[in-house]
């Protein structure tokens, strides 16, 4: 009996047509100059989870429901005293997906979760590091429909970094941009 191994539909998509017109675009020689993704990093901070522990349990469980991953729990490097924070206080939470975990994610969130922003015009398209990595920040944790809207603590924003292989901007922004990034025009 042939066993049969479970390829996400991005990763589909890139293997099949994506890496054939970016060589073309780009005219690379071998395979391994292709830009590929090489994480997914969603991370939150809250700085009111000094007062209240239950807001960061909330947060990691969260991140836990929209990844499939557990997420651990941030710690504050440094003291700050005029925001009472200590060091060594848990302030945020993140989660690192890499593999099929990542293909899956990025399908749902260009496909399902973008287009339910209120007022959607587009990613920005300058929110690149200058290494060919990718930032970008959403307001409302709520446009996965894996969140219920009734169980949530309260609305929060996460943010996510996409990084790439690709050796500059324009490489990783065309990549992203066949991927099905929404950018702004």
């Amino acid at each position: 009996m042939a066993e049969t191994t479970y390829v996400p539909e991005l990763k589909k998509l890139y293997e099949e047509k994506i890496t054939s017109e970016l060589t073309e675009e780009f005219g690379y020689k071998t395979p391994m100059q292709l830009p590929r993704l090489e994480k997914v990093v969603l991370s939150v901070g809250l700085g009111e989870a000094i007062q209240n522990k239950k807001l960061l349990d909330a947060a990691v469980a969260e991140l836990g429901l929209i990844t499939g991953q557990k997420a651990v729990k941030t710690k504050a490097r440094k003291s700050v005293a005029n925001f009472k924070v200590r060091e060594g206080m848990e302030v945020g939470a993140r989660v690192t997906l890499r593999g099929s975990q990542m293909w899956d994610f990025m399908f749902r969130l260009l496909n399902v979760a973008l287009p339910r922003v209120k007022d959607f015009r587009g990613v920005n398209p300058n929110s690149f590091d200058g290494h060919g990595n990718y930032a970008l920040g959403v307001t409302e944790q709520i446009i996965f429909p894996e969140i219920d809207y009734d169980k949530i603590e309260r609305v929060s924003g996460l943010n996510i970094a996409i990084c790439t292989t690709a050796k500059t901007d324009q490489e990783a922004k065309r990549l992203l941009d066949k991927l099905g990034m929404p950018f702004r025009k």
